[in-house]
Order: C-alpha cells, then sequence, then structure tokens
C-alpha cells in the first residue's frame, strides 16, 4: 500500500450506517463482486458512477453503525475509495475496513464536497489542498500497516495459504 494519497471529498455527515452504504437487498453472492455500483445508491442516487478511484469519503461520528457485514467496507473499496476519513467509527465497522484493506483514519477534519485532500500515513498527515487546513491523526501500529499492505487481513491470510502448499 502507498504511503500518501491525494483524492476528491465525497462529504457525509454523522451516524451513516451500513445499510446507507450497501442495501440489504444488494448482498446477494452474484453480486460480490460490483457490490461498489450500489454504494449509497438509496442515499445518493447515482453517486457511485461518479467516483473515480483514489476518491476520499469524509464523514462525521459513528461511520459504518448498524450491521456488522463485511460488504459495506468492501463495497466502499470497490466503488473507488481508498479510504474513509472519519470523526469516529462504529469498531466493527472499523476493523471490518482493515479485514478488506480499506483504510480507516480516524481524524475529525473540515472539509467540503469536492476539496482534494492529501493523505500521508507514515506522519499522521491530512492536509486539505483547496482550504490549506491541516491535521494529524495517529499512525497506524506497525502490525496494521503490515495488514494493510497487505491488503487486509483476509488478502493476508490467503497469502500466508499460498506460502504453506
Amino acid at each position: 500500500m502507498q504511503d500518501t494519497f491525494k483524492g476528491k471529498v465525497w462529504r457525509f455527515g454523522d451516524h451513516v450506517d451500513t445499510d446507507q452504504i450497501i442495501p440489504a437487498e444488494r448482498l446477494l453472492s452474484h453480486l460480490c463482486d460490483s457490490l461498489g455500483d450500489f454504494a449509497f445508491e438509496k442515499v445518493r442516487f447515482g453517486m457511485a458512477a461518479n467516483v473515480a478511484q483514489g476518491d476520499i469519503l469524509v464523514a462525521g461520528r459513528n461511520f459504518g453503525c448498524g450491521s456488522s457485514r463485511e460488504h459495506a467496507p468492501r463495497a466502499l473499496l470497490q466503488a473507488g475509495f481508498v479510504c474513509v476519513v472519519a470523526e469516529s467509527f462504529a469498531r466493527i465497522f472499523y476493523r471490518n475496513c482493515i479485514n478488506v484493506g480499506l483504510l480507516p483514519i480516524e481524524c475529525k477534519i473540515e472539509a467540503s464536497e469536492g476539496d482534494i485532500l492529501l493523505i500521508e500515513l507514515a506522519s499522521g498527515r491530512i492536509l486539505n489542498e483547496t482550504s490549506g487546513k491541516e491535521w494529524r491523526f495517529a499512525p497506524f501500529p506497525p502490525f496494521i500497516k503490515e495488514l494493510m499492505d497487505k491488503g487486509g487481513l483476509m488478502a493476508k491470510i490467503k497469502e500466508a495459504k499460498r506460502c504453506t502448499k
């Protein structure tokens, strides 16, 4: 995983739940590879088609609350988001992000829809290039960084299984 990201902001508020991220009726097994096409379809119809690879989702408190489905961070990743920056996360959602390789950054920032953010993981720095404001977050511990470098917990487990055969 790269150490620096730059992307356009998609802004959301507080208490965005997993049903808003990916509707329950889209959790069918034959749709697993296209979950990103349906991200936020009930609350911002057509948004997923306009997300570019590397865009950044910014939200308020308690992002990812609700059902403990791993499909929600997977849908965001498939839609093209490289990370989610939120004031706080539902704990199971945070862990599911790490499992699938979507960066969850806990930091309260000021960013508007369409702003450009620069995120430096090693230094724990977020710069809003549009406004010039800057914030700091705690860098990930080495074991989490290693998981994310592999693409998440599931990718690391698959790699370990390949190496033992």
